[in-house]
């Protein structure tokens, strides 16, 4: 009998530890985030630029030098997107198309980036600050090193390509900023 409460007792005390310990999934995506991390990319849980989706996702964001912003799209993938927008490439369509076309470098390494991407990548967003991956994290550290370096290179490529210079935005803001009469005499 005295065992028998020596072992309740310390399945009480083991249990809690237990809990504690990460999964395998867990400990997957810890070295994931943190092979990204090393990569360049900023790894955060928000809400994705899907609608109706309810929750978070993880968002690999890899960040434009503040003195070469990018250009502003939006890139779904075909299972999460509407047929009336337009195809980009195999499996991907255009939500927010750039007002420009991207120069044939940096087109040429997005669609081979895409073709790539594993079936659980949904958005690749660019915006001034940054260029960002929403996927559920399904490869390996190894694996997604292949696919940071695609990003790093694209984000090099973009970088500075912004629909709109920082001196006309700076201007406008200036503008926005002086009483009505002096902005009129601008």
């Amino acid at each position: 009998m005295e065992w028998l409460i020596i072992g309740f007792v310390l399945m009480f005390v083991v249990a809690p530890v237990m809990w504690l310990k990460p999964s395998p999934r867990q400990k997957r995506q810890g070295a994931l985030r943190a092979r990204a991390a090393s990569e360049g990319a900023n790894v955060k849980l928000e809400k994705p630029p899907l609608h109706h989706f309810k929750g978070t996702m993880p968002a690999y964001r890899w960040h434009y030098p503040q003195e070469a912003p990018g250009p502003d799209f939006l890139l779904v993938r075909d299972s999460y997107a509407s047929s009336a927008l337009e195809t980009y490439c195999a499996g991907w369509r255009w939500r927010i198309a750039p007002l420009r076309p991207l120069p044939e470098s940096a087109a040429k390494i997005l669609q081979e980036l895409l073709e790539r991407l594993p079936q659980d990548a949904l958005v690749v967003e660019s915006t001034p600050t940054g260029l960002t991956l929403w996927w559920w994290e399904s490869q390996t550290a190894e694996r997604f090193s292949v696919y940071a370096a695609a990003f790093n290179q694209l984000r090099s490529t973009l970088g500075g390509l912004a629909d709109q210079s920082i001196k006309t935005s700076i201007s406008s803001m200036k503008g926005d900023l002086l009483p009505p009469n002096q902005a009129d005499e601008r």
